[in-house]
C-alpha cells in the first residue's frame, strides 16, 4: 500500500529534508521535497500528494499560510496535512489545528513516531473514504429511488386527476398545486443525488481526470438554447435578453454537466425575479475560457447567503439556512470547480443577482 502513496515534505532544513526523505523512500513511499512554503504549495497543487508534512517556520511563506491556501482551493482542500515543528506549545498546536491541520509532530521525533503518525493518517483517509462511499451508495441508489418512485406516483395520479376534472375548477386547481409541489420535491431529490455523486468524484483523482476529458461543442449556442427553453417554461420569453453568441467554442465538460449548470443558474434567475423584468445571458470567449454571465433583477441574496453558497462541505447547514433560495447554486458551483472552472457571484437584496462562470476551453 505504501508504495502507491506520495508524501510531500516542506522544510527549510537540509538535515530534516534529506534524512526524512531517505527514511520514507526506504519505507517505499514516493517523496517530493521543497525547501520553502511557496515551492511546496506549487508542488502540492501540481501533484496532489497523499500527505503533506510541512514545517511551520520557513522563508517566503510559513506553514500556516501554505495550509490556508490549500484549504481555500477546492482542488487541494481535502489533502492530508501534518505540521512538523520545534514548537511544543499548545497555542501553536491549536493554531494549526484550527486552520485545518490533520496532525502535529514535534521535533525532534523518532522514526517510530514519524511512521506511526503517517500510518494514523492512512487509517483516517481509509475511514473517511469508506464513510463517503457508504453515504454515496445509500444516497445515490436507495434514497433517491424511493423518493422518485413515490413522487412519480403522486405526479401520475395528480395528472390523471387534473385531466378528468375539466369541469371542476377547484379540483383541477388542487391537482395543479399537487403537481407543482411534487415537481419541486423531485428536483430537490435529484440535486441531492447529484451532490452525492460530485462528492464521490471529488475524492477520486482518476475519476476527476476522466471527468475532464468530456467535451461540449458549440457551448455558447447551447447556453442560449437552454436559456430559451427555461424562459418558455416560466412563460417569460419576452424577458430573456441574450447577447452575441461566440461560435466554435468547445469546453472541457460533458453536455449533461454543462446543461445542469446552466439549467440551475437560469432556474434561479427566473424563479427569484418578477415577470416583466429582464433576465440577461451573455457569452464571451478568449483563447482559454468561455465566460457565461447570467443576471436578473430579482430578490437578490444577502452576504450570509452568498457565503453559504461556497460552503458546500457543510451542505446540510446550507440547505437549512438558505430555505430554498438558490439551492441549485451550490450544485452548479461544485460542478464548475471540479471541471477546473470558477464561479463569481454578486448580489444585492432587492436589486438582483449576477452569476459569472468561467469554463476552460479545449
Amino acid at each position: 500500500m505504501s508504495k502507491q502513496r506520495t508524501i510531500l515534505l516542506i522544510d527549510d532544513s537540509d538535515y530534516i529534508i534529506e534524512g526524512t526523505a531517505s527514511l520514507l523512500r526506504f519505507e517505499g513511499y514516493t517523496v517530493l521535497t521543497a525547501y520553502n512554503g511557496r515551492d511546496g504549495l506549487a508542488l502540492a497543487r501540481e501533484h496532489h500528494p497523499d500527505l503533506i508534512i510541512c514545517d511551520v517556520s520557513m522563508p517566503e511563506m510559513d506553514g500556516y499560510t501554505v495550509l490556508r491556501h490549500l484549504r481555500e482551493d477546492p482542488e487541494t482542500a481535502s489533502l492530508r496535512f501534518m505540521f512538523l515543528t520545534a514548537r511544543a506549545e499548545k497555542t501553536d498546536m491549536r493554531t494549526g489545528m484550527d486552520i485545518g491541520a490533520d496532525d502535529y509532530l514535534v521535533k525532534p521525533f523518532t522514526i517510530e513516531e514519524l511512521l506511526s503518525a503517517i500510518e494514523a493518517q492512512w487509517k483516517k483517509t481509509e475511514l473517511a473514504q469508506r464513510g463517503v462511499e457508504e453515504l454515496a451508495l445509500n444516497v445515490t441508489y436507495a434514497l433517491p429511488h424511493e423518493f422518485r418512485t413515490a413522487l412519480n406516483q403522486i405526479l401520475g395520479s395528480a395528472q390523471t386527476l387534473k385531466t378528468i376534472a375539466t369541469e371542476d375548477a377547484t379540483v383541477a386547481e388542487i391537482a395543479a398545486d399537487i403537481i407543482a409541489s411534487a415537481q419541486r420535491l423531485l428536483r430537490i431529490t435529484e440535486n441531492f443525488l447529484v451532490y452525492a455523486q460530485l462528492e464521490t468524484l471529488s475524492a477520486d483523482r482518476r475519476a476527476l481526470e476522466q471527468l475532464r476529458m468530456h467535451r461540449t461543442e458549440e457551448a455558447a449556442a447551447m447556453a442560449a438554447d437552454i436559456a430559451m427553453t427555461k424562459a418558455e417554461h416560466y412563460r417569460r420569453s419576452t424577458d430573456l435578453v441574450t447577447g452575441a453568441i461566440p461560435e466554435g467554442v468547445t469546453v472541457a465538460m460533458s453536455s449533461e454537466s454543462f446543461h445542469k449548470v446552466l439549467d440551475e443558474l437560469l432556474d434561479n434567475a427566473f424563479k427569484f425575479s418578477t415577470a416583466g423584468t429582464p433576465v440577461r445571458v451573455e457569452c464571451s470567449a478568449d483563447d482559454r475560457w468561455l465566460t457565461v454571465t447570467i443576471s436578473d433583477e430579482g430578490i437578490g441574496m444577502t452576504p450570509a447567503q452568498i457565503s453559504g453558497v461556497g460552503a458546500y462541505k457543510q451542505f446540510n447547514r446550507f440547505v437549512q439556512e438558505q430555505q430554498g433560495i438558490g439551492l441549485g447554486l451550490v450544485i452548479a458551483k461544485r460542478i464548475v470547480e471540479l471541471h477546473g472552472g470558477t464561479v463569481e457571484l454578486e448580489s444585492t437584496p432587492g436589486k438582483g443577482t449576477v452569476v459569472t462562470i468561467h469554463l476552460p476551453r479545449c
